[in-house]
């Protein structure tokens, strides 16, 4: 019953993401960028480098979390708040960096409020596994 509630949750998000993403493109009249899905998607050579150091500064403290969580035996739920910062972080970066450099400012509302749906939402998911797992 656990999986059914969380694939309903999860498919709910997405739905809301869906739905909150047109509306905001319809409202704004932004144009839907397309971007490849493993694909970096950089706006200029300055966020690649911030987002490179910031890609390789996330996994060594994601390395000591680990360690932390694994070895020093603290919960679970430090590696899952560390990993949610690092989305919500790249989120802001990214739409910072559309705003200000990007032919299509506007597109940074919609990668905002992406971030804060998907982030909102994977909280809600990982609370709801850690209080069923308990």
């Amino acid at each position: 019953m656990i999986w059914i509630k969380l694939l309903l949750y999860i498919s709910l998000i997405f739905v809301l993401n869906i739905i909150v993403s047109f509306l905001l493109r319809y409202s704004f009249r932004i144009k839907k960028e397309k971007r490849s899905f493993f694909s970096y998607n950089h706006v200029n050579e300055v966020h690649q480098k911030i987002d490179w150091a910031f890609r390789i500064t996330f996994m060594i403290i994601l390395i000591v979390v680990n360690i932390m969580v694994i070895i020093e035996d603290y919960p679970i739920q430090i590696y899952i708040y560390t990993s949610l910062l690092y989305f919500v972080i790249e989120c802001m970066v990214r739409g910072f960096f559309e705003y200000k450099y990007s032919q299509n400012p506007k597109q940074s509302i919609v990668t905002i409020s992406d971030g804060i749906i998907l982030s909102i939402g994977l909280l809600i998911v990982f609370n709801y596994l850690i209080d069923y797992l308990g």
